[in-house]
């Protein structure tokens, strides 16, 4: 018996960082291999799936300032990095013959579509796998916020933020063993406590629209699909939610 999904759009933000797998930088074939797996399970079952991808691990706007670059140059190219990384998930999932779209908030017409909401939500609707990249096109705004404000301009049920950590944690679970994880909030409570899970701007995007936000760790296995049958994994951020 086919298990049903429960959700039928979504939006899966992905970091860069989740991209390099155990390098210091670049791309790992094979990681991008696997996430392109994940998503092709979920989009066999009949999900509309699109991706927000980051660019963290070619540059970051922050870090580029750090070196001496412009901070506006520098997101600049933090933005054509997530375009790199756009079309390195779509060639993955092309192999694996899922049919998908770049749409680019930075006009390149010869390397991708331009992000147009309409043909976006039509990509979906013909059972594409639509990878947003460049951002929102602006200097100073996070791929946590272009993932937010993806996710409302095509009404996707929820956003999934896929990351290298079981969930969202009182702090660092890295850096702090002795960190716990936190299952259910509020999107009040994540801003008051200053929790890293998204940026204020995209978490008061999702919380403005009622869109839930779930945190899980991409690296299990299958992980993604258990997620979208709506198994209670990681952590979820909504409306009224608290632990």
């Amino acid at each position: 018996m086919k298990e049903e999904p429960k959700y039928k759009r979504i939006l899966v933000k992905l970091s860069g960082e989740a991209l390099m797998g155990e390098q210091s930088f670049g791309i790992s074939p094979e990681v991008v291999g696997s996430i392109a797996k994940e998503l092709a399970q979920v989009h066999a079952l009949g999900v509309e799936t699109a991706v927000v991808v980051g660019g963290g691990n070619i540059i970051r706007g922050v870090s580029a300032e750090e070196q001496g670059i412009d901070r506006i140059t520098g997101d600049h190219m933090g933005m054509l990095s997530t375009i790199i990384n756009g079309l390195a998930l779509s060639s993955a999932l092309e192999n694996l013959g899922v049919h998908t779209r770049v749409l680019t908030a930075i006009s390149m017409p010869e390397v991708a579509e331009p992000f147009i909401r309409r043909r976006a939500v039509r990509h979906l609707e013909k059972g594409r796998i639509v990878v947003f990249a460049g951002g929102t096109g602006n200097p100073f705004f996070t791929t946590d916020s272009a993932a937010a404000l993806r996710a409302n301009e095509i009404n996707a049920e929820i956003l999934l933020k896929a990351t290298k950590v079981d969930g969202i944690y009182t702090s660092d679970p890295v850096k702090n063993p002795s960190a716990t994880m936190l299952a259910r909030l509020s999107y009040e409570e994540v801003i008051k406590r200053g929790l890293k899970v998204m940026d204020a701007a995209a978490i008061s995007l999702c919380m403005d629209n009622d869109v839930p936000i779930q945190v899980f760790n991409i690296k299990k296995t299958g992980i993604l699909r258990e997620v979208v049958l709506g198994r209670d994994i990681g952590s979820r951020v909504g409306p009224g939610e608290d632990r």
